[in-house]
């Protein structure tokens, strides 16, 4: 762009919180900006449990406004990305020495009725000792409950997000790094490196620090503002093993140490178990879950499981770093999980700092954000993101926004038996995965084609050309990592050749070699 590019609000961290925040302020008639050192939601927001849920355990803190807010928010959620937020079965297994049933119960029924539940079924108790749902686990586990949560893929959620925002206006740019942020009176003026190392000048009335980890750093080497050194960065680590048990439900595990662990089904074959709390005094280059917290989590499921889960077995592990707010000593356990939002504007154009937050929330913590920053937008539009469908999600309406009909209502499983109907050429499997992972925007990529070879080579695990081009023209990814587990989850199945070829793809693309050659 030719000039200085002038903004009204100027996003940094394209996490879930950064993403949410751009969507909403565009809504509302700002011109918004959204850059991200990195890919979008390629740090803590795609290295989440991949939950949507109220945080059970948050009741023992007496966290009931959060709860409250997590789960109303789940049934939000529910409405308006269903092709990403899915309906999970929790067992929780009573442990002697755990929790007592009395408090399992009261906290269950609190669970039920706070968050104005109306799609997912209420809690109930249910004998492991005879009930298939215990079949899993090792004898002497006879009382347990059940209860509802939801699954999300929560990396799409931060794409689709991210897409809304740029549908609704927002320029986003990731892999462009704020290298210097200088404050006047009137607005920020901040100078933008892009990975080709080309730099743009812009204004903005409003900065947002969303860097999520790196809140405190960027809050104090690049803006300069206020820091209240109450950060505290908790990595969260998960593995991924082999599929424990058969079943579409998860597992809720009481561990010696007042913690709980998920055992969650993951991509069909995968069972993911996390997640640990582990706290750092400095943000790593790249978090990773260390041999300690493997043995931990394997441990954990296998005091629970008549299957016995050891660091051999884990096919992928990932890590995140959480930035939590709270006061230095309190244990990591007991730090809340709910978001703070702090302004600053006493020494110029205001900027506002993200801290903390959960994936469940971010919806609303981007409407307690434009709150505080509604004072120096007269005019700004209304809330509008409560009824909004996410992008891919509006399966009543039209096709992704290419064309017209209806689609049926809410309901998943009907979307998907309509495209496999509609598009008979494609695979049952290949059909589902698009399905979940676009929505009604998969017709984007199949529907100006009338058989599979239309949709150009397959690299390996039906990872088609026509998936990659809309991938890359669409959705930012410039790499294979990109594509492999923050767009899909291929990454799981993917061979070391299916690697090799999609780096080749992707370059060819990009017009820096020859093509590659299948045998």
């Amino acid at each position: 762009m030719d000039g200085v590019e002038s903004y009204d609000l100027a996003v940094i961290g394209s996490g879930i919180n950064g993403a949410g925040i751009a969507r909403d302020a565009a809504g509302r008639g700002l011109k918004v900006l959204l850059v991200d050192k990195g890919d979008i939601g390629a740090a803590t927001s795609s290295a989440s449990s991949k939950l949507i849920h109220g945080g059970l355990r948050y009741l023992e803190q007496l966290e009931f406004a959060l709860v409250r807010e997590s789960l109303a928010e789940r049934e939000i959620l529910l409405a308006t990305a269903p092709h990403l937020v899915h309906p999970l079965t929790f067992i929780l297994p009573h442990a002697e020495g755990g929790r007592p049933v009395w408090a399992l119960r009261l906290g269950l029924w609190l669970y039920d009725h706070l968050g104005g539940r109306r799609r997912l079924p209420p809690s109930h108790s249910v004998n492991l000792a005879r009930d298939p749902l215990g079949g899993a686990l090792r004898p002497g586990f006879a009382r347990g409950f059940t209860y509802a949560d939801c699954r999300v893929d929560d990396s799409r959620l931060v794409i689709v997000t991210a897409l809304d925002a740029a549908r609704h206006g927002a320029d986003v740019h990731p892999r462009t790094t704020c290298v210097s942020a200088h404050r006047g009176p009137d607005f920020w003026t901040l100078t933008l490196q892009a990975s080709n190392r080309t730099r743009q000048t812009v204004t903005a009335r409003v900065v947002v620090n969303a860097t999520g980890p790196w809140v405190a750093t960027v809050d104090r080497e690049l803006l300069h503002v206020e820091n209240p050194g109450r950060v505290r960065l908790v990595k969260g680590s998960h593995i991924v093993v082999p599929r424990l048990y058969n079943g579409d439900h998860a597992y809720i595990l009481q561990t010696p140490d007042h913690r709980v662990v998920f055992a969650i089904p993951h991509e069909n074959d995968f069972t993911l178990i996390g997640t640990t709390e582990v706290e750092l005094d400095a943000m790593p280059d790249k978090p990773e879950a260390s041999p300690s917290e493997i043995d931990y989590l394997c441990r954990v499921v296998t005091a629970y499981f008549a299957r016995t889960v050891t660091p051999a077995d884990v096919v992928h592990s990932f890590a995140g770093v959480r930035p939590l707010y709270g006061k230095p000593g309190t244990p990591a356990t007991k730090v809340s999980r709910d978001y703070v939002l702090r302004l600053d504007h006493r020494g110029g154009a205001p900027a506002l700092s993200v801290y903390g937050g959960k994936i469940t929330t971010y919806r609303r913590l981007a409407e307690a954000a434009m709150a505080r920053l509604s004072p120096f937008f007269p005019g700004l539009g209304p809330a509008w993101t409560r009824e909004a469908t996410l992008p891919g999600g509006d399966f009543g309406g039209d096709r992704g926004g290419d064309r017209g009909g209806d689609r049926g209502g809410d309901d998943f499983d009907s979307f998907l038996g309509r495209m496999l109907l509609e598009y008979p050429w494609l695979p049952a499997p290949l059909c589902t995965r698009y399905a979940r992972t676009y929505g009604t925007d998969m017709v984007k990529i199949v529907d100006s084609h009338h058989r599979l070879e239309d949709l150009g080579e397959d690299l390996g695990q039906g990872l088609h050309e026509a998936e990659l081009e809309y991938l890359v023209n669409r959705e930012w990814a410039q790499t294979a990592e990109d594509i492999l587990w923050r767009r899909t989850k291929i990454g799981l199945r993917a061979s070391p050749e299916i690697v090799v070829k999609l780096d080749a793809w992707l370059a060819l693309r990009a017009g820096k070699s020859k093509p590659w050659e299948t045998s």
